[in-house]
């Protein structure tokens, strides 16, 4: 857009907006005199469906057309600072000679006053937006703690953060990304805890970004993560107020975009996808044990296909006898090699749960679980599988749902495949060369510079309290080091352990 300047002109101005907005049926013109500026001429434009209709009335044109306002010399250099101190009531009023910046507003939900011989033009704040109400997180629910999650509106979650974190040095940075949506974007952090050269490096990914638009979080995701070419997650996402303040206190920083109830954590290390929000509000022995029940989740959604394929068609050997015996007559009759088996059947287990999450709940839900049952039973009958088979790949398929992160349980299940896939042409050294190059490929992994398998590569003694293990609140004095904040200790030195 051509930088230009308010004209002293109204039809210029009117003309002006009409050319660049077109026609379009939402944006209102109102044309009115203020009888305290000499009987001037003005007219205000906003966007209908976008301002509140009694915000308009009240804070804006009933003010400036009364007649029992003092009057103002419109001459006078000041005049539109008086005009606005003493007949316009809104919580929030600008005023600029840019053009650009004007339309910017309008199409944000503010109200422009054009005032003739003004060559500036007046910023109204009346934004109202139709939003839906904060309710329970769908994708992270736990039984204890906040029920609150984010929502699609940029200001109600900034609030929820504010509401939690009353520090002076909480920052709300805010930027435009996107051509043609101007997507607001904030990064929200702890002036005095956050790493500055870790926050100079997302503003920098953020200022390269060149794109038309940012409909989700997911757009700016993908644009600044550090490896793109990788299945998994380098920057952790969640729609819970308290865990994005968790990390906010933790020295880590909040990517909130508009119309996007999901947030992004960064950076992130990959054991952050196995501690859930819950983990915090629950002693630390159960914290302790059910972070060790995901990894154990995470391990057999990976692997429990693998492993059958493994022993049934290369390494009888390793089983039992009466055992490889049972196995061996569950398969009289099956045509096909225990590699397809495992393949057809991880392929309809993912089919219908990817088409139980499309259908309608009530339907999807009873598609998943039948769907599941029919199919495993018949496919047993008709000697396509074994029994066996069905119980791996079904206990797989429950083993992922298991790990908190569901965008990470994707990862999983693509990564299931490939160790199938090894396993099933090379037996054992299949099996152990694909885990030793996911190993070996997540090692690689950094996300803004930090290790992804850090606190543990590199080694650091002090990140473990929060690790696989979650130590108890009053031994954890300091935050995790591998993130390098401001401020290393979180509580007093001499701790908090309860006595009697």
């Amino acid at each position: 857009m051509e930088n230009r300047v308010v004209a002293t002109q109204l039809e210029n101005n009117k003309n002006f907006i009409k050319s660049k907005l077109g026609n379009s049926g939402d944006i209102t013109f109102r044309d009115f005199y203020i009888p305290m500026f000499g009987e001037k001429k003005a007219f205000v434009v906003y966007i209908d469906g976008l301002i509140g209709s009694p915000e308009i009335e009240d804070v804006l044109l009933r003010p400036l057309m009364s007649r029992k306002n003092e009057y103002i010399n419109p001459e006078d250099s000041n005049a539109l600072d008086l005009l606005i101190s003493k007949g316009i009531i809104s919580k929030s009023v600008d005023k600029s000679k840019d053009l650009e910046k004007l339309l910017d507003s309008l199409l944000s939900g503010d109200t422009i006053v054009f005032i003739d011989t003004m060559d500036q033009g007046m910023i109204i704040s009346t934004r109202v937006f139709q939003m839906r109400s904060i309710a329970e997180p769908i994708n992270e629910a736990s039984l204890r703690g906040p029920k609150d999650s984010f929502i699609e509106n940029i200001r109600s979650n900034t609030s929820l953060i504010r509401r939690r974190i009353r520090d002076y040095d909480l920052r709300f940075d805010a930027i435009k990304i996107g051509k043609r949506t101007k997507t607001d974007v904030v990064l929200a952090y702890i002036d005095t805890l956050v790493n500055k050269e870790i926050l100079k490096e997302v503003n920098e990914r953020l200022s390269r970004i060149e794109i038309d638009a940012v409909l989700d979080s997911a757009y700016i995701e993908e644009m600044i993560e550090e490896s793109s070419y990788t299945m998994f997650p380098q920057i952790e996402i969640t729609e819970r107020p308290d865990k994005a303040c968790a990390s906010i206190l933790e020295g880590k920083i909040v990517i909130i975009v508009d119309n996007s109830p999901v947030t992004l954590i960064l950076p992130t290390v990959f054991w952050q996808f196995f501690q859930a929000a819950e983990d915090y509000y629950e002693r630390f022995q159960v914290a302790t044990f059910m972070r060790w029940l995901r990894v154990i989740a995470l391990f057999l959604s990976m692997t429990l296909s693998s492993i059958y394929v493994m022993l049934v068609s290369f390494h009888q050997e390793m089983l039992p006898t009466p055992l490889a015996l049972k196995i061996a007559a569950s398969r009289e009759g099956v045509p096909f090699p225990s590699i397809m088996e495992a393949f057809f059947m991880e392929f309809m287990f993912e089919l219908m749960r990817e088409a139980g999450l499309r259908m309608p709940k009530p339907v999807g839900q009873a598609v998943g679980i039948v769907g599941a049952l029919v199919v495993g039973e018949a496919a047993v009958t008709a000697g396509l599988v074994g029994p066996l088979l069905v119980i791996f790949v079904a206990g797989s398929a429950i083993s992922s749902f298991a790990i908190p992160a569901y965008n990470t349980s994707y990862s999983l299940r693509l990564t299931r495949f490939f160790i199938l896939f090894c396993t099933g042409m090379f037996g054992i050294l299949g099996f152990l060369g694909s885990g030793i190059f996911i190993t070996l490929h997540l090692v690689s992994l950094k996300s803004f510079g930090v290790q992804f398998l850090g606190p543990l590569d590199p080694f650091i003694a002090r990140g473990k309290k929060d690790m696989l293990f979650k130590a108890p609140l009053w031994s954890m004095k300091g935050r995790s080091s591998i993130f390098k904040p401001q401020d290393s200790n979180r509580q007093a030195k001499d701790g908090n352990k309860p006595e009697p």
